[in-house]
Order: structure tokens, then C-alpha cells, then sequence
């Protein structure tokens, strides 16, 4: 009876989905790194169930630092658009410089800012490739998924005249964009180093935050104005804070085994663990490197996909003496070319230029994973169970290293401080309940009733057919002042004031009157 039941109920799952009719999907991707991982992840899910997707990429800037990522078989199509040789000098030279003061923990608002510059001035030279441009109208997609960081996406998808969905690659510390609930009494803002647990002064602290980041992003939004005069008609003019309420849809690419509970809208998923997956066999060269390991086990060494290399002698110096110090052996992701000749790698120190993080990650004998604190690389952690020390460098790391800490599964190093990097993988490597926190936060990922990829699958579709109008909240339609009920609080205090004065004047002609009657007695 079980096993009738099981088939009947695949039978109709079966049936479902072949109701949906396969889509025309544009993903639009112009960053590297982990973005565009994720991005080149939720492409194969959508091309592997029946969709037709292209994906619009843009070549010549940093996107995998490893040698042995390679496109996959039976893919998606992509459109790539790149700049002029110059430009991607230039910009390829600055981003390595930005690399350098990330390694001296001088990572400032200004190299964002100059960032955001950048994705203005590439994303003039895309909307006006009139070529490229009119070959992606002509396709006429049902839908885009955007990468909702760089803002160019979203005006990609508006000059196609193209519902899109916004993909937030990282946690749900952007609240603005998409017009979160977030109560600041318990929801952490962008670099506040808080947890949900604040006392008085800590709630003070965010909501300055909270205020600080918004001014911040609407401040770095100005960097797309000329690009939105000049490839805009007058009239039709977009504002980028007008666009992220546009989309259909939101999608963050984390999860609540790593975030802390918040609300959310009904036109918000959350998928994070995309690239997490079962481990499978190693490389045979790196199998026979760990088979000679006792139970110490191996460390695990990487800086995210776009950080192949530590690019200050000094910080490199200091984790190869760390490494040293531990009974580990340390398999470290660095290019042997960026390697300085003079410093000689600790003996049990094992470089490569690439590493199949996931399938590491799943190996009985890994012991830990030592990283910059990148969403991806800590969901791969949590999904295998393994504990972390997190060094953050830029961007989001901070704040996602602030929640390993609360969750129990890791510790933080500042790259400033790396002489107590030793004594910190030690603690982690020793103390057994980092390791039982890993595991259970892998047990309750893992445990989610719909994975991330059916997840990810099942709400593009349902977009696609239905559309997201009837998901978002009249509240984003409304003036911020009626949103925020401050019309009803000034029409409260007016009302209260008035009272207030009306019970005083008739006080006032109270004890007038009782005077005057009192004097009249008298005489």
C-alpha cells in the first residue's frame, strides 16, 4: 500500500511539472567571484530542467582565479560583452591594488564607492552596444534573474523591457534594497558587528547603523545617474530605488541555519546552499596527499575565488608561521606563480593553485576550513559539518563571521592579528563543541523540507507563470511617510496638543471664575 502511494505521488509530481512550459531565461551576471558562481550554478539548474537560458556575461575582469574551473558539458548559452583592452587593464590593476590593502585590513567606503564608479561607466558602455542590445530584445525572454549587487543589472533588465528577479548573492543585511521588515531592535545592520541579542546601547549603535547604511547606499546610487541621462529617454528615466522594488521576485543566497530569523515578505526566498553538495572521489594526487595523514586530519586553506594568492609578503609570512605551529597538514589554495622565491613553505604545508573546495570539504578527514568568511565557502562548511576560522577581509565577510561566532561553529581572526591564528585553529581543532555545532547546523540545513535548488527551480517557475505582482505589499506603493505612519503620528500630536491646549484654557477660566466669585462675596 506504502509503495502504491509513493508511485501515485510521483506520478502526479511527474505530471505537475510537466506542465510548465519550458521559459526563455536571461541571466545577467557583470561581476566575478562568487557572484558569479552562484549565478553560473542557477543557470544549470534552469537549463538541466528543460529551460532555455542565456546567460549575459562580461569577459576581460576577475571572475575564477583557478587554473581548473572550466565551463561544464551540455550548458547553458552565453552572451559575453567586454570592454576595450584598456579599460580592462586599468580596471584589472586597480582591483589588484584594492587586493593588496585587503590584505592590510584597510578596506575603506571610498575603494566601494570607487567600485560602484566602475559598474557605472561599464554599464554605460553595455546599454549603449546597440548590437547587443537589440540581439537580447529579440530573444524577448519571460523572465531575468539579475544579480541585484552590481546596478547595472537591473537597468540591463529595464532597457529589455524584461520582468526580472533579483538574486542577492549574499545575507539579508541589505534590507533597503529590497524593502525588508527589519526591526532594528533585533535585526543586526551591515557592519554593526551585532548579533539579534542587543541591549540598550547595542540598539542605539544599529539604529544609527541602520539610518547610515541607507544614506550610504542612496549616496553610491548617484554613480549611476549620468549613465541613467544618457541611456534613458527623458520621461522614462528609472530610479535604482524605484528598480529593486520592481522585481518580481527576491532571491538571498543564504539560510537561516546561518542567518539569524527574521520576516520576511512573501516575494522573498531564501536558497543559500547552491554549490553545496555531496562530496565526490578526489583527485587522485590529493587523495594520496591526505592518505598519508593520522587522525590530526587536514586544515583547509582559501580565500574565495577571486583571492587565488595572498598578495602582501608580510600577511603570507605570517600564516606560513601559523600553519607551522599546528600537527595539521594544511592543503593551502595559492598560486605557486605568486609564491615570493625567498619564503619556503612550512613542512607540512601543501600548496596548489586549485582545489575542489566542496569535496574536500565532505572528506573524513578534514578537521577545519581557514577562509576570508564568503557566504558560499561558510554554507559548503555548514552543509559538510566542518568548523571555521573566519580572517574577513571586505565586502560582507565581517558581518557573516559575526554569525559563525553566534552559531558556535567557528572563531574570528582580524588579518592584523594573525600571531593568534595558532592558538585560535587550536581551540577549534581541540574544543569538540565547534565540531558538534557544525553538525548540527548540518543536520538542520540539510534537514529543510525542499532543498535550495527545487527551491530556486520551483519559485522561477511559478514566477514565470504567474507573475509576482499579487506577492508584494501595498506598503511599496506607498509614500515613505505614509508607510512609516508618520502622517498619523503628526495628525496624533496635533490632536493631542490641541487637547492639551483646549484642558488648559478651560483650567485657566476655572479658577478665573472661582476667583471672581470669591472677590465678589467679599465684599
Amino acid at each position: 500500500m506504502v509503495q502504491r502511494g509513493q508511485l501515485l505521488l510521483l506520478a502526479f509530481i511527474s505530471v505537475h511539472l510537466t506542465l510548465t512550459e519550458p521559459a526563455k531565461i536571461l541571466t545577467v551576471i557583470l561581476i566575478g567571484g562568487s557572484h558569479y558562481l552562484i549565478f553560473d550554478e542557477i543557470s544549470q539548474i534552469l537549463h538541466e530542467s528543460g529551460h532555455s537560458v542565456n546567460m549575459l556575461v562580461q569577459l576581460g575582469i576577475p571572475r575564477i582565479k583557478g587554473i581548473n574551473y572550466t565551463s561544464r558539458s551540455n550548458s547553458y548559452r552565453v552572451t559575453s560583452w567586454s570592454g576595450n583592452e584598456e579599460y580592462i587593464s586599468s580596471f584589472n590593476n586597480w582591483f589588484l591594488e584594492q587586493q593588496k590593502l585587503y590584505f592590510e585590513g584597510r578596506e575603506s567606503l571610498r575603494a566601494f564607492r570607487d567600485l560602484m564608479g566602475h559598474f557605472a561607466l561599464q554599464c554605460e558602455m553595455i546599454l549603449n552596444d546597440t548590437s547587443l542590445m537589440d540581439s537580447l530584445k529579440a530573444e524577448q525572454f519571460d523572465i531575468a534573474l539579475i544579480d541585484a549587487f552590481n546596478p547595472c543589472s537591473l537597468l540591463v533588465a529595464e532597457k529589455l523591457h524584461v520582468h526580472f528577479v533579483s538574486v542577492h548573492a549574499g545575507n539579508f543585511v541589505n534590507w533597503y534594497l529590497a524593502d525588508l521588515p527589519s526591526p532594528v531592535s533585533y535585526i543586526p545592520a551591515s557592519r554593526s558587528m551585532l548579533t539579534d541579542q542587543m541591549g540598550f546601547w547595542e540598539r542605539v549603535k544599529n539604529s544609527a547603523m541602520f539610518l547610515g547604511a541607507w544614506l550610504t547606499e542612496r549616496i553610491l546610487f548617484t554613480q549611476f545617474d549620468q549613465v541613467i541621462r544618457t541611456c534613458f529617454p527623458v520621461g522614462s528615466q528609472p530610479t535604482l530605488s524605484e528598480l529593486y522594488l520592481k522585481a518580481e521576485l527576491s532571491i538571498y543566497n543564504t539560510d537561516f541555519t546561518m542567518d539569524f530569523p527574521r520576516p520576511l515578505l512573501p516575494n522573498m526566498v531564501y536558497v543559500g546552499g547552491l554549490l553545496s553538495k555531496p562530496a565526490k572521489p578526489l583527485p587522485q594526487e590529493l587523495e594520496d596527499i591526505i592518505s598519508t595523514v593520522g587522525d590530526e586530519g587536514f586544515v583547509m586553506v582559501t580565500f574565495g575565488s577571486m583571492l587565488a594568492s595572498v598578495t602582501q609578503q608580510v600577511v603570507l609570512e605570517e600564516l606560513n608561521a601559523a600553519f607551522s605551529r599546528i600537527p595539521q597538514l594544511v592543503i593551502w589554495r595559492h598560486l605557486h606563480s605568486r609564491w615570493p622565491s625567498e619564503v619556503l613553505p612550512a613542512p607540512n604545508v601543501k600548496l596548489v593553485d586549485w582545489l575542489p573546495q566542496n569535496d574536500l570539504l565532505g572528506h573524513p578527514k578534514v578537521r577545519l576550513l581557514v577562509t576570508h568568511g564568503g557566504l558560499n565557502s561558510l554554507m559548503e562548511a555548514v552543509y559538510h559539518g566542518v568548523p571555521v576560522i573566519g580572517i574577513p577581509l571586505f565586502g560582507d565577510q565581517f558581518d557573516n563571521m559575526v554569525r559563525v561566532e553566534a552559531k558556535g561553529f567557528g572563531l574570528t581572526v582580524q588579518v592584523n592579528q594573525l600571531q593568534a591564528l595558532s592558538n585560535a585553529i587550536a581551540t577549534v581543532t581541540g574544543d569538540k563543541r565547534y565540531k558538534d555545532s557544525a553538525m548540527t547546523l548540518s543536520h538542520l540545513h540539510r534537514s529543510h523540507p525542499f532543498p535550495p535548488r527545487q527551491r530556486l527551480l520551483r519559485w522561477v517557475e511559478y514566477i514565470v507563470e504567474h507573475g509576482g505582482s499579487h506577492l508584494r505589499t501595498y506598503g511599496l506603493q506607498q509614500p515613505w511617510y505614509q508607510r512609516y505612519l508618520l502622517d498619523v503620528i503628526l495628525f496624533s500630536l496635533v490632536m493631542v496638543s490641541m487637547m492639551i491646549y483646549i484642558v488648559i484654557k478651560l483650567l485657566k477660566f476655572a479658577v478665573g471664575c472661582l476667583r471672581s466669585g470669591g472677590k465678589s462675596k467679599v465684599a
